[in-house]
């Protein structure tokens, strides 16, 4: 084969250090713009960025030149540097030191697409650590409660 082609959907989820409802309004777009830079400079295409105070989720798709856990620190990291400009509220801002990252099948693109464009109304009725304990389970991650949610 004399060339490689890809089209890798990947939904990725990650919170804010200790939990801290620093997403909110007045940042909250610019916050979700700036990450999707991030992943366009990195020749990944964001279809959908969106989240509540205290996590994202991303829908994107990855460039076959990049490694996912290499696209995830970028984002996460120059995304901080800049919340931290954003005012005195946010020079304490974090991301977590960790990330859950799952495959989307073409045929689930939309509902995916759809489930983070509802994440105001679903969080009125779930919480974060059940949001993101729910989707472990549905992908069959396995992973140990304890470590979940240190920083």
């Amino acid at each position: 084969m004399a060339q490689s082609l890809s089209k890798l959907f990947v939904h990725i989820v990650f919170h804010t250090k200790h939990n801290k409802k620093f997403i909110i309004s007045d940042i909250k777009n610019e916050v979700y713009a700036y990450m999707g830079a991030i992943i366009k400079d990195n020749d990944s295409i964001p279809i959908i960025i969106n989240g509540v105070e205290d996590h994202v989720h991303i829908l994107c798709v990855m460039s076959k030149n990049i490694a996912l856990s290499k696209l995830v620190e970028l984002v996460k990291k120059n995304s901080s540097r800049w919340i931290k400009t954003k005012g005195n509220y946010y020079r304490n801002f974090g991301w977590q030191n960790g990330y859950a990252a799952f495959s989307v099948s073409p045929s689930e693109h939309d509902e995916v697409k759809n489930y983070i464009v509802g994440q105001e109304t679903h969080h009125k009725k779930v919480t974060f650590k059940e949001e993101y304990i729910e989707l472990l389970k549905q992908h069959g991650i396995e992973y140990k409660e304890d470590y979940l949610w240190t920083d």
